[in-house]
């Protein structure tokens, strides 16, 4: 299977099975940039009657054109793109009364938050093409698809927006999982699996870019520390394309990826105020690039937040490679990957964090259902500071998980050592019920026997269970 269709059978299938219901079907895709939103619609409309057209940033009547020439060539009639269309409307009004019925066509408009902001209005006339001109015609799949999560989820998909209730469905392509990624690195062991996680992320255009002939680290000094390559730059045009401040974001990306991670920190740091600074994370949560974390034994509308880069992509890019720009642009790329190795397992820690929790979400073998999951911390009544990696709880909160995550290799010693801190802590904040614990390393050596109540996982027990 080509590589950027690894895991998108979910997708596929999705599709699929909306083209075959005998009905009108209006469809919103959406998802970050270079997820592979669009090689996905191509993919599905290959063999089957379609039009694709790619929205452009240029004005309204360019974009109207333009189309007409596509559905022209769809229709084989060189005449319909004669036509004056006067807006979108007149457009889509004229298309549906040229096309033969019962061929049941497919419209896919991509990029199309730029139709957005060029006109707002364009929302209102996509809602009087539906309802006047498309919803009764089972011939006929139009999807619309866009690249900012932001706007697409409230623009588009938002109780307040004209097309609201008009979709028939709706889907988000997401990253690949990290089971599917040893399929663009298949000699790659565990450890070096990881590593290009935390590095590239999911995202398929990015790990696609990988030459699995040759080492991890060879593979960074490739794509990310040459001027031109296009690992190097591409967290800088995204921001471009995206935003119209590029350089505050820019700010707060770095102090986050520098370990600054509540608002009063960040505004601290880079000088900007903190009401500007909540601002600008909301609008990086809408572009999926930036979230937040709260103590998981808060309320959810708790204001004890830790901010963090979501995308590793960009994490890695603004930890590494954003602060030693200068050092590539003279050809130093080797210093620069000195400091990437000596600092790597540190920075894959957060990292490993994350992975670790999503597993035990799903792990079969955790002695009660899990209700909610997260990290911890604070301070005690007696105003002592304490964290915990991740601690779950059932929905009675009668039975609690405590567990540690150590990208590290760990021995029985060490396992004592973070037995007593966990239990510490446990007694600290007054956890009461039945307490299990956990340490999820690395590696572990050097086992001995240990109650029921202990679980111990290693990187080789999560990858057999996530590439079973």
């Amino acid at each position: 299977m080509y590589q950027l269709f690894i895991d998108r059978c979910d997708d596929l299938r999705f599709l699929e099975e909306r083209y075959r219901e005998r009905r009108p079907q209006f469809i919103i895709v959406y998802g970050r940039r270079r997820i592979g939103k669009t090689e996905l619609l191509l993919r599905f409309s290959k063999d089957k009657p379609h039009i694709y057209f790619l929205c452009e940033k240029t004005s309204t009547r360019a974009n109207i054109v333009k189309l007409s020439g596509r559905m022209a060539e769809y229709l084989r009639k060189k005449s319909f793109s004669r036509i004056l269309f006067e807006d979108w409307e007149d457009l889509f009004k004229e298309f549906v009364e040229w096309k033969v019925k019962d061929e049941k066509t497919i419209i896919i408009l991509d990029e199309f938050q730029y139709l957005i902001e060029l006109d707002k209005g364009v929302l209102s006339l996509f809602q009087k093409i539906w309802d006047l001109h498309l919803s009764r015609r089972e011939d006929i799949m139009l999807i619309l698809c866009g690249s900012s999560v932001g706007m697409m989820e409230t623009e588009v998909l938002g109780y307040r927006s004209p097309l609201y209730g008009r979709r028939t469905g709706q889907w988000r392509v997401d990253e690949l999982e990290l089971r599917y990624i040893k399929e663009f690195v298949p000699s790659y062991d565990y450890r070096n699996l990881i590593y290009v996680y935390g590095v590239f992320g999911g995202v398929p255009a990015y790990l696609s870019k990988i030459d699995p002939s040759i080492s991890f680290i060879e593979n960074l000094k490739r794509l990310f520390l040459r001027r031109g390559e296009f690992l190097y730059e591409e967290a800088d045009n995204l921001l471009r394309q995206e935003l119209r401040e590029p350089r505050n974001y820019k700010l707060i990306l770095r102090a986050l990826s520098e370990g600054y991670r509540r608002v009063i920190e960040i505004s601290n740091i880079t000088g900007l105020d903190k009401s500007a600074v909540s601002r600008y994370l909301g609008t990086l949560e809408l572009l999926d690039l930036v979230s937040y974390e709260i103590p998981v034994l808060e309320r959810p509308k708790t204001r004890k937040r830790l901010y963090y880069i979501k995308d590793n992509y960009f994490n890695f890019w603004f930890r590494f490679i954003d602060v030693n720009r200068d050092l590539i642009e003279e050809g130093r790329g080797e210093v620069v990957l000195d400091e990437i190795v000596r600092n790597l397992d540190n920075y894959i820690g957060f990292i490993y964090e994350k992975i670790s929790k999503k597993f035990i979400q799903f792990y079969p073998y955790i002695p009660f259902k899990i209700a909610r999951l997260g990290r911890e911390w604070g301070k005690s009544s007696r105003g002592e500071s304490y964290e915990i990696d991740l601690l779950g709880y059932d929905k009675n909160k009668s039975k609690y998980l405590i567990l540690e995550v150590k990208w590290s290799d760990l021995n029985n010693r060490d396992i004592k050592r973070i037995m007593k801190k966990l239990e510490k802590i446990v007694e600290m904040i007054g956890i009461e019920g039945q307490i299990y614990y956990g340490v999820i390393a690395r590696k572990i050596f050097d086992i001995k026997e240990y109650e029921n109540n202990l679980i111990l996982l290693d990187l080789d027990d999560l990858m057999k269970y996530i590439l079973r």
